[in-house]
């Protein structure tokens, strides 16, 4: 099974996001996803920059195969300009988080990858977007390994060559997308005049309940997960569900440290019997459990 790093979720610094993939180098990766997927004000890499990047990591040695992210949320005539030079880039494949870009790229007969953001749950779905070039899935990180399962099987029924698949194994969730700047109201700030607050939260904001309980990740537009998603323990699941691919998000620390244990388990060493972290959505119950709390496991 392969090991992929999926795209930085939040607002890093150009310095930091050179120094984490300088560090992601060394890492037994097969895919690494570049590109901004939650908003457009975040300009560490415009999209010259982040092609650039993908040139330096190549020149550097980077035997991963390299994937362009788009936006998620479309909101404005500049960013529907912006993605259609990003899908039209000449250089890397590009991954598809709105339906818009699945339109531009196969318009131009292009390969695409079919991000968590599209909304696609069954067989037929799939075979839809696979006529129009899709080539690798990576479901709703709410999916079920049932959902998974049922949706390649139904592949097979209609005969359409099964795509890759490639299920969100490792990071706080992306749950939901807004109009509105959650960072920026919680500073008090307009979202047209955030002064990119962002960066000072390096992975997000945490939301609380009324009890005290972390319920969500504040992240700019986007609402993920309190708890960090780890299927680790689900490994021989997902391989025998389908699964050709483990995307791994990434965080501010001890990202090398993960990915180590994630190739360990593919090398052949036992997965751990219980994580640290949530996986109930791939047991089809809420996602912030872990189904060893619920008796599941």
């Amino acid at each position: 099974m392969k090991l992929s790093l999926g795209p930085v979720l939040f607002y890093w610094t150009r310095e930091t996001l050179q120094t984490f993939y300088a560090d992601m180098l060394q890492q037994p990766l097969d895919i690494i996803y570049l590109g901004e997927t939650v908003c457009s004000k975040r300009r560490a890499f415009s999209l010259d920059g982040w092609l650039g990047l993908a040139r330096e990591l190549r020149e550097a040695g980077c035997q991963a195969e390299l994937v362009l992210s788009g936006l998620t949320l479309i909101e404005a005539a500049s960013e529907l300009s912006s993605l259609r030079r990003l899908c039209n880039n000449g250089e890397l494949l590009v991954e598809a988080n709105d339906i818009g870009a699945v339109q531009m790229l196969s318009e131009n007969r292009l390969p695409f990858v079919a991000g968590p953001a599209l909304n696609i749950y069954n067989g037929h779905a799939l075979a839809e977007l696979i006529d129009l070039g899709m080539r690798r899935w990576c479901p709703p990180v709410e999916v079920s390994g049932a959902l998974v399962r049922d949706s390649l099987q139904q592949l097979d029924t209609l005969g359409v060559p099964r795509p890759e698949v490639e299920l969100f194994a490792y990071g706080h969730l992306p749950l939901a997308y807004s109009a509105r700047c959650f960072t920026a109201r919680a500073e008090n700030r307009p979202k047209d005049d955030c002064e990119f607050v962002c960066q000072n939260y390096p992975e997000g904001i945490p939301l609380l309940s009324q009890e005290g309980e972390a319920m969500f990740t504040i992240n700019g537009i986007q609402t993920m997960s309190a708890r960090v998603c780890n299927l680790l323990a689900e490994y021989p699941q997902l391989r025998d569900s389908g699964v050709d691919i483990l995307r791994l998000s990434p965080r501010a620390e001890g990202m090398a440290e993960i990915i180590r244990g994630f190739d360990a388990v593919r090398g052949g060493a036992l997965p751990p019997l219980a994580i640290d972290g949530c996986n109930g959505y791939w047991y089809g119950q809420p996602g912030m459990l872990r189904a060893e709390e619920v008796g599941l496991c």
